[in-house]
């Protein structure tokens, strides 16, 4: 008498793991970095070397008060009451408000686009956030061309220089019409770190994205 046949036993197969970059984790902690970094000091004002204001990214967004009390800065401080320094002193305690960079506002926009997204698990969502991860990246570039540009052009070596645009370096020519060129704007390292982390939420996405496939 023939045996009855057994029945195969099924076979389990565990689901091939995705790792790390099939998480929401990478893409969203970079997205939440880079937008975090806005509140960190993005531009340096110098007068001569020495720092006499700092302008934070959210602060370029949104405009911003330019106030270069000497009672703020040592440097100043330590400045003569003869009359070259007391025209000094008086041009850097004017104020000059700053209208809202346009690159900076729509780099801050679509970070947190971009970090909104990155909760989301739909493939359309990913790939908007590589979108908007390079698209802000590449606003924040921009928005550095932009200032040193009308930094430039506004900050002159004559005092019979410089354009009246309403843009960031509106204002800073009144300390160069009797300090010369000292003025420089220099960006901070936290300015290139959200550069970088918007670039890697960038990848991070693309990356989760193939990972869906």
């Amino acid at each position: 008498m023939d045996s009855m046949p057994t029945n195969p036993q099924p076979v389990y197969t565990p689901a091939p793991s995705t790792g790390i970059f099939g998480t929401k984790i990478p893409s969203t902690i970079a997205f939440a970095v880079a937008v975090l970094l806005f509140f960190m000091p993005f531009v340096d004002i110098k007068c001569g070397g020495m720092s006499i204001q700092t302008v934070s990214g959210v602060q370029l967004a949104t405009g911003f008060q330019m106030k270069n009390s000497s009672s703020d800065n040592a440097f100043l401080n330590d400045i003569k009451t003869d009359e070259a320094d007391q025209t000094i002193t008086k041009a850097t305690t004017k104020s000059d408000k700053k209208d809202p960079n346009l690159f900076a506002l729509v780099a801050l926009g679509l970070g947190v686009v971009g970090l909104l997204l990155s909760f989301l698990n739909a493939k359309a969502g990913m790939a908007v956030g590589i979108v908007t991860g390079i698209g802000s990246a590449g606003a924040l570039i921009g928005m550095m061309l932009d200032i040193k540009k009308k930094a430039k052009l506004d900050m002159p070596d004559m005092p019979s220089g410089g354009s009246d645009d309403g843009g960031f370096g509106k204002g800073l020519n009144s300390l160069t019409s009797d300090i010369g060129s000292k003025i420089s704007v220099d960006f901070t390292p936290w300015f290139y770190v959200s550069v970088v982390a918007f670039l890697a939420a960038a990848f991070f996405c693309y990356k989760r994205m193939q990972a869906k496939r």
